[in-house]
């Protein structure tokens, strides 16, 4: 059997990226070399090297690929004299079958991001698109293209459509899916199916996803599910349903189709709800409440509440489950209870929206109207900024033409209301990218990074503190600018960022994409310290978008931010005072 691995010891791969370029064995088949020969071609056409030099591979990898004779028992005088082989690159192909390793490919493979290089498994990405993809998008991963198809931005390019960007897309999400990491939006399906179905199917036990589920962590690695079903019920349905099981001494893992896995916890009755709260918490929440004394003495499990109950303290929900701090203040003022959290039900309006006059899926009537419909009392549309060519930013005599739409909108759908926005560019010196007399048009501004994201700490803070700084930035926009499990975003001290933003009355965005959740939920307590409000935005680009305000408020939740602490839960009349006090802070 084939075992394909990478050469670690020469490979730039690293963080779980497997990509199959060395076969590791006795001997290696033509096809395994032209693989090779493949791969050097495409990452040749990637950099632009002479087209004669990549036709040469491309013709010798088709060669090998139909030899019936293997050329590793071939004399170097019978390989270079294969037409369309050759001396050079023959010599080549007898280098691969002594060392393994091909010294010109690895080249190219040092010189190539990581996620070009995963591109290149993506059916319908060949190398023409992936150079539009990597050299004018300014996309180097998977994640990141993923992200730029859902807001639309391939089809003006050359080489793509509506619908070549639509097949791109589903390629990608058929990918990613067989990972390992998930978001929590990917996974929130199957682990309400999953508990619909035990409860069908075992109505008699109990069950619940638990684990970093129900924590609402912001990606999810593997599924924790808790439940009396005995083990050999389990098995045999999971087998059934033709899952790969596996029994570990503490859990029971099983793996579908798709490769995630669930990890399944069997307990009695009596010690069912420990067992959920024990995984619900994080490592330092838990031992700091293991090592309670009162926590020594005989607790009964009757239910996850009556935990908190027996120890004299409000009840924690799981989500803020997180820093041992929440624990030790209760400890020690058992009167002291949490404020209710962020509800779904708290958002008010639609805060940072996109139309077609940038790169929106839906006009701004589409928007406003559905808006109105969900119940929702204003619209922030804030579509990208001149800069944003790639996505049809808008050019400054575009924005008298936008603003007189919405003046008319707002007459027909009165009392609901369509504020005047932008999402302005910060330049690489911090700047916005529209002079002060059209940034006084509008009613708020959000002021984001998009390009030129690779920067050292000391160059994002002078771009993000300029920006901070300017009288007309109203909101700092997906302040790292990160794509869960795709880029890590541009470094930033978050103190410092949430100490200019509260200097100079300016909210910071959590960008409720599922993708985004930026800011950090673990820097929105230093905020709310600081008495910086935060605006739960979903970043919408069609107006299905408005329902992602939900992840946002699920991230929101870990840090207890409140209703009042967050600007898109603001009435109607609280966003009119905003925007006033914006506009005044500009004089």
């Amino acid at each position: 059997m084939l075992s394909a691995k990478i050469d670690l010891k020469s490979s730039p791969f690293t963080g779980g990226i497997f990509f199959e370029l060395f076969f590791i064995h006795s001997r290696m088949h033509n096809y395994e070399i032209a693989e090779q020969f493949t791969l050097l071609g495409k990452l040749m056409d990637i950099h632009g090297e002479n087209a004669f030099k990549i036709k040469s591979y491309t013709n010798a990898a088709y060669t090998l690929d139909k030899l019936a004779q293997p050329v590793s028992e071939m004399s170097s005088h019978e390989l270079f004299a294969i037409r369309g082989i050759g001396e050079a690159i023959g010599q080549k192909i007898l280098q691969l079958i002594e060392n393994k390793r091909l010294t010109i490919l690895e080249t190219y493979i040092e010189k190539t991001p990581i996620g070009i290089l995963e591109m290149l498994k993506i059916k319908g990405l060949g190398p023409k698109k992936i150079i539009t993809i990597w050299k004018e998008l300014e996309i180097e991963t998977v994640g990141e293209l993923l992200y730029a198809c859902q807001e639309n931005r391939l089809i003006n390019y050359k080489g793509f459509g509506a619908k070549t960007q639509q097949n791109i897309q589903e390629s990608l999400e058929y990918y990613l899916q067989h990972q390992g990491s998930y978001l929590y939006q990917q996974v929130e399906s199957l682990a309400s199916n999953l508990q619909n179905s035990l409860q069908e199917k075992f109505p008699k036990d109990e069950h619940i996803i638990s684990g970093h589920f129900k924590r609402q962590m912001e990606t999810i690695d593997f599924l924790d599910v808790v439940t009396t079903l005995s083990e050999n019920k389990l098995i045999d349905w999971l087998t059934k349903k033709e899952f790969t099981v596996i029994k570990l001494d503490e859990f029971i893992s099983c793996k579908g189709v798709d490769n995630f896995e669930i990890r399944w916890y069997l307990t009695s009755p009596d010690n069912f709800h420990w067992i959920d709260f024990s995984l619900a918490c994080s490592p330092d929440f838990l031992k700091k409440w293991v090592e309670n004394p009162l926590f020594q003495k005989n607790f009964k499990f009757i239910s996850e509440a009556s935990l908190f109950e027996q120890l004299g303290i409000s009840f924690i929900p799981s989500a803020q489950r997180e820093d041992s701090a929440i624990l030790s203040s209760l400890l020690s003022n058992n009167k002291k209870r949490l404020a209710p959290s962020i509800e779904v039900e708290d958002i008010k309006g639609i805060i940072h929206s996109h139309s077609t006059w940038s790169d929106g899926i839906h006009t701004i009537e589409q928007m406003a109207s559905s808006a109105k419909e969900a119940g929702y009392a204003y619209l922030v549309i804030s579509d990208h900024s001149k800069s944003a060519f790639y996505a049809n930013g808008l050019e400054i005599e575009r924005i008298v033409g936008q603003h007189k739409e919405i003046d008319a909108l707002n007459k027909k759908l009165a009392p609901f209301v369509i504020f005047k926005s932008i999402e302005s560019d910060i330049l690489n010196d911090g700047s916005l990218d529209y002079p002060e007399e059209i940034l006084e048009s509008f009613d708020i501004v959000i002021a984001s990074i998009h390009s030129n994201l690779k920067m050292t700490e000391e160059k994002a803070m002078m771009r993000l503190l300029n920006a901070i700084n300017n009288p007309y930035t109203s909101i700092l926009g997906h302040p790292t600018g990160r794509l869960l499990l795709s880029r890590k975003g541009y470094p930033v001290n978050h103190e410092t960022i949430i100490e200019a933003c509260a200097e100079n009355n300016v909210v910071i965005e959590l960008n409720a994409h599922p993708r985004r959740l930026d800011m950090d939920w673990r820097y929105i307590a230093g905020a709310i310290q600081k008495d910086v409000l935060i605006s739960i935005n979903p970043d919408a680009h069609a107006v299905e978008g408005f329902a992602d305000c939900k992840y946002g408020v699920l991230v929101a939740q870990k840090a207890g931010l409140t209703a009042a602490q967050n600007l898109s839960s603001f009435s109607l009349q609280e966003m009119i005072e905003f925007v006033a006090f914006q506009q005044a802070k500009r004089n």
